[in-house]
């Protein structure tokens, strides 16, 4: 059987008509990346596919560690070429990962190479990709324009100072919105060595001395308002756990004045800090009507050795198993009782956490004119955006709640090659509801399906955080 034919992962007719008529040409709504506007507003050419291909990709670093290859040619100072001729080495080995089927989509889609990448077809391959890189209609934002995206939400700390996001604002001939998405982590993080260091770079950002508390939700109001005056209409937050401990305004304001004199925090003064300072912000969004995301499940920087030699975000995290439940649901509760919850996605890294987080967050769905459905669990992330991870997550989200309702895919890449993943999703996204129908357990009603896929692929998100495009 040939490999990524047109029907490429889609196994009956019902979910060939859904991709092909439906899914395939629906604009793209990335809501959740770690491209840099800066990068988008300078609009240089990459100096070779090693570049674009695996300058900060941590999920291809993982699997050529797996295999033992130099770390000199993994995050070294390898020459571009023999890092790629590495990475050529590698694919043939990945049967069954998402990274088999997204290098030859984005060889396909961007470069129009069908040849499967390995030791044999490297140097051409690596060659012709590079020749077409010097060209300008592989600068990042003709990238980003062939790939049909609308709308971009990068990830910025709150001291961001948006500069780059004003600049792209100004562009006449750049027609993508791109727009901050506020992420305070280093502003809850109140464990960390630097916090101490972050918080008076928060103070200088907002011009306001943050001493206690309440100035410090002063400086971060501050800070939101000045996001909301850039357009930004989305939140994120990076947990590795969901905190909960009930504590005072009082209590915690005594925890962050003794961290700001670097006493030492306990793991219950933590929770009560950060589950504070959560839903004060909760409630902050709700009033700019932000949605607010919150990825938990990671355990991070596992092996201190790496950390040491190479920093975070290289890929030396895994997936968490610390029970979420609970402390979700009373957090969401407190959410509820401090203000009208904001509209919130619950991303998981663990698997078993799909079915109490979409029933948890099923209890805090309320009406709203707009019809959506307001609390969700996110889309298969990180570890989980794989075939199965997918499968699941639709097939959980479907069983507990209104899957018509799904905000769908999301890249939470760094590379602007990455947009081939939503076509990956979409296929999937197909298939399953074709063969929920091909079992006899849904009509087929391809005006009803076909504007759900359509909905799912771009509109839902669309609607849900509300940017307009």
């Amino acid at each position: 059987m040939k490999f990524l034919t047109e029907d490429f992962m889609l196994h009956n007719e019902y979910a060939k008509t859904l991709f092909h008529k439906y899914a395939k040409d629906e604009p793209i709504f990335d809501f959740h990346c770690h491209l840099e506007a800066k990068e988008i507003y300078e609009n240089k050419n990459f100096n070779s596919i090693t570049e674009v291909w695996l300058g900060g990709d941590h999920y291809k670093w993982r699997v050529m560690r797996a295999l033992g290859i130099k770390e000199e040619l993994i995050t070294g100072n390898g020459a571009d070429e023999e890092k790629f001729m590495a990475w050529a080495k590698t694919v043939p080995n990945l049967i069954g990962n998402p990274l088999y089927h997204w290098t030859h989509l984005e060889l396909k889609n961007f470069f129009g190479i069908e040849d499967s990448l390995d030791e044999n077809t490297a140097n051409e391959i690596y060659e012709k990709c590079n020749e077409l890189l010097k060209e300008e209609d592989f600068k990042p934002r003709r990238l980003i324009e062939k790939s049909n995206v609308k709308a971009i939400c990068t990830t910025n700390d709150p001291i961001d100072d948006l500069k780059y996001h004003e600049l792209l604002e100004k562009e006449e001939d750049f027609n993508v919105l791109v727009k901050p998405a506020f992420r305070p982590d280093a502003a809850l993080n109140i464990e960390k060595e630097d916090f101490k260091a972050y918080i008076e770079k928060l103070s200088k950002a907002s011009n306001i001395e943050i001493k206690d508390l309440e100035s410090l939700e002063e400086a971060l109001v501050s800070r939101i308002n000045f996001f909301a005056e850039h357009g930004c209409k989305a939140s994120d937050h990076g947990l590795n756990y969901v905190p909960y401990v009930e504590a005072s305004d009082q209590e915690v304001d005594e925890i962050l004045k003794k961290a700001l004199r670097d006493e030492k925090i306990t793991r219950s003064e933590e929770d009560a800090y950060k589950a504070k300072i959560l839903t004060f912000l909760s409630a902050e969004y709700q009033k700019r009507d932000w949605v607010m995301e919150i990825h938990t499940g990671a355990i991070r920087n596992n092996s201190r050795k790496m950390f040491a030699n190479l920093g975070a975000d290289v890929g030396n995290d895994a997936v968490n198993d610390y029970s979420t439940s609970e402390n979700i649901s009373r957090l969401l509760s407190d959410f509820e009782e401090n203000g009208e919850l904001p509209r919130i996605l619950l991303f998981t890294l663990n698997p078993k956490d799909y079915y109490p987080l979409s029933t948890i967050g099923g209890c805090f769905n309320r009406e709203n004119e707009e019809g959506l459905m307001n609390i969700q669990i996110g889309t298969a992330w990180w570890f989980l955006d794989h075939k199965n991870g997918m499968i699941e997550q639709m097939e959980m989200l479907a069983q507990t709640s209104v899957f018509s309702k799904f905000v769908g895919m999301l890249t939470d890449s760094r590379s602007f090659l990455s947009y081939p993943r939503h076509e990956y999703f979409r296929r999937i996204m197909c298939n399953f509801i074709g063969e929920i129908v091909e079992k006899g357990e849904y009509p087929w009603d391809e005006e009803r399906l076909g504007q759900m896929v359509k909905n799912i692929s771009f509109k839902n998100a669309k609607d849900f955080i509300k940017i307009d495009m």
